[in-house]
C-alpha cells in the first residue's frame, strides 16, 4: 500500500532490505518463468542500491491501481503520506477536491463539494491511482433520525443535488415523518424516499375521484303601489321611490296649466289608468323562485410523488390595453380543474389537492375598449390530507344563507288604517347555497389486454330510430352512433 493512512503490514524496513538483497543475489539465476511473473519482474528491473532499498522495492510497480476508495466529507482535510518522493499529481476535477504537497512524501487532500474524482500521484518510478469520493456530512442528519426514531433502520446517502433515504421502517408515520425531517434539514435538496415498509411495495399510482356538489336556492318577493292622478286642475303622484314611478310630461299650455301626457319608465306588473277621470296606479307585485344544482366529478391518475393536472372547460380571451394604446389578448381558463400530488406510504396516501369549478358570469362583467369581458364564478379548495385506499373525505363544505328585506314608506300616510298600505313598499330576498367537495383516492394498476372491458356504445338504426345494441356481439354501451 502506497499511502500511509492505510495500516502497514508486519514487514518492516529490515525485512524489505533483506528481500532486496536476496533479489540482487539471485538476479543472474532467475528463470524465464519467474521473469514472466508480473510481481517479480518489476522488482528485479528497478532495484535500488543496497544503501536505500526501501523506497525502490515498494515503489517498483510502474502502474498500480489501488482497490481501496478514499471517502472524505466535504469541507474536511485528510493528510496522506507516501513511501516515495512525490514528483507530480493529478486531480481530474479541482472543484470537487484539491491536493497540496506539504513535503517530499506528504500531501494534504481537501474536500470541497460532493462528487467522485480520480487522484493520480507520480514518483520517479511509481504511479498510483486512487478513487476519491467527497460526500456531504451526513452524520448530523443520521443522528437526528436515529434519535427521533430509535430502532428504525434508516440510512442517508447524499448525492449531488439530492438526499436518498433507504432502509426499512416499521410504520407509515415513520416513513412520512423521516422524509419531512430530511426535507427540513436540507431544504435546497431533493428528497428521494426509498424507505420500505413491512409487506413490500404495492401500487405506485393513485386514482383520485373528486365530487363537487352544489345546490343554490333563491326566492324574491316585491310588493309596492304607485297611485297617480292627472286632471285639468291638478296632478298628483305617490311613490316610495323603491320602484320606478310614472313621470308627468308637461307639454301643454303653461297659462292653462294643462298636462298633456305621462311617461312610464316601467309598467311594473299591474297597470291601471282611467282616462275619463285621469286616475290610475301601477303595482309591483312579483314573486320569484329558482334553484341551481351543479355536480362535477373529475377523475385523474398520478404517479407517486408527481403532480397531475386536469381541465374540462376552456379559455376565454381577455384584452389588455398597453400604455401605447395597443391591445393585447391573453386567455384565462375556466371549467372543472383538478391538480393534486400523491405521496404513498404503504396503504396510506397523502394528498396535496386543489379542485376548482368555475363558470363565466356575464352579469358581473365589464366592458373595456368595446370588449365585453365576463367575470368568473369560482369554487375551489386547496389542502393536504391523509387517507387510506378507498376512504373518502369531505375536504370542503359551505352552507350560506342570505336574507335581505327592504322596506319603504311615506310618513304619516303609511300609518293610516287600511289605506296606509298603499303608501308602503317592500322587497324580500332569500338565498341559500350548499356546497360540498368530496375526494376518494384509490391505488390502481394498469389493466392487462384481456382485462379491458368493452367500451359502452349504442348504435341507432337507419333513420335514428330503434336500438340494435342487443344484436351486437359482446354487448353495447352509451355512445350514439351516426343517425
Amino acid at each position: 500500500m502506497s499511502l500511509s493512512h492505510r495500516r502497514q503490514g508486519p514487514l518492516g524496513w529490515a525485512g524489505v532490505g533483506f528481500v532486496a538483497l536476496v533479489a540482487i543475489a539471485l538476479g543472474p539465476s532467475v528463470s524465464a518463468d519467474q521473469q514472466a511473473d508480473p510481481q517479480a519482474t518489476p522488482q528485479t528491473q528497478t532495484v535500488a542500491p543496497p544503501q536505500t532499498p526501501a523506497p525502490t522495492v515498494q515503489g517498483a510497480v510502474p502502474d498500480r491501481t489501488m482497490a481501496d476508495r478514499i471517502v472524505l466529507l466535504a469541507g474536511r482535510s485528510l493528510p496522506l503520506s507516501t513511501e516515495f518522493d512525490v514528483k507530480g499529481y493529478s486531480i481530474n476535477d479541482p472543484e470537487v477536491a484539491d491536493l497540496i504537497v506539504k513535503g517530499p512524501r506528504e500531501l494534504l487532500l481537501n474536500g470541497k463539494k460532493p462528487g467522485t474524482i480520480s487522484m493520480i500521484i507520480w514518483g520517479d518510478a511509481t504511479r498510483i491511482h486512487h478513487e476519491v469520493a467527497i460526500v456531504n456530512a451526513v452524520t448530523p442528519l443520521e443522528q437526528t433520525l436515529l434519535g427521533l426514531f430509535p430502532g428504525e433502520d434508516i440510512r442517508v446517502t447524499y448525492t449531488e443535488g439530492s438526499v436518498i433515504l433507504s432502509g426499512r421502517v416499521s410504520s407509515n408515520a415513520v416513513h412520512l415523518r423521516a422524509a419531512e425531517v430530511a426535507q427540513a434539514s436540507a431544504p435546497k435538496l431533493t428528497i428521494i424516499n426509498m424507505l420500505q415498509l413491512p409487506g413490500g411495495g404495492g401500487s405506485q399510482q393513485v386514482l383520485l375521484q373528486v365530487r363537487f356538489a352544489e345546490v343554490n336556492r333563491r326566492a324574491f318577493t316585491e310588493l309596492g303601489v304607485t297611485p297617480f292622478a292627472t286632471r285639468s286642475t291638478f296632478t298628483a303622484r305617490s311613490t316610495t321611490q323603491q320602484f320606478p314611478a310614472p313621470v308627468f310630461d308637461d307639454t301643454g299650455d303653461a297659462s292653462r296649466d294643462q298636462v298633456q301626457g305621462l311617461v312610464f319608465t316601467d309598467y311594473l306588473n299591474l297597470f291601471f289608468f282611467q282616462r275619463e277621470q285621469g286616475i290610475g296606479a301601477v303595482v309591483k307585485a312579483l314573486e320569484q323562485k329558482g334553484w341551481f344544482e351543479s355536480l362535477a366529478e373529475p377523475n385523474l391518475i398520478a404517479y407517486n410523488g408527481q403532480q397531475a393536472e386536469f381541465l374540462a372547460g376552456g379559455e376565454f380571451p381577455v384584452p389588455i390595453v398597453t400604455g401605447t394604446g395597443a391591445v393585447n389578448v391573453t386567455f384565462k381558463q375556466f371549467g372543472v380543474r383538478l391538480a393534486f400530488t400523491p405521496t404513498i406510504a404503504g396503504d396510506v396516501i397523502r394528498l396535496k389537492v386543489r379542485p376548482e369549478v368555475s363558470a363565466l358570469d356575464f352579469n358581473n362583467g365589464v366592458t373595456v375598449s368595446g370588449f365585453r369581458i365576463p367575470a368568473l364564478t369560482s369554487r375551489w379548495a386547496q389542502t393536504e390530507v391523509e387517507l387510506r385506499d378507498g376512504q373518502s373525505f369531505a375536504i370542503a363544505g359551505l352552507l350560506n344563507n342570505i336574507g335581505q328585506e327592504d322596506k319603504a314608506a311615506i310618513p304619516i300616510l303609511s300609518r293610516l288604517p287600511i289605506i296606509g298600505n298603499i303608501f308602503k313598499s317592500k322587497a324580500n330576498r332569500e338565498e341559500r347555497t350548499e356546497l360540498m367537495v368530496l375526494i376518494t383516492p384509490r391505488l390502481v394498476r394498469p389493466l392487462n389486454p384481456d382485462e379491458v372491458p368493452p367500451l359502452p356504445t349504442i348504435i341507432k338504426k337507419e333513420g335514428g330510430k330503434g336500438d340494435t345494441s342487443s344484436s351486437i356481439k359482446g354487448g353495447a354501451g352509451l355512445i350514439d352512433g351516426p343517425a
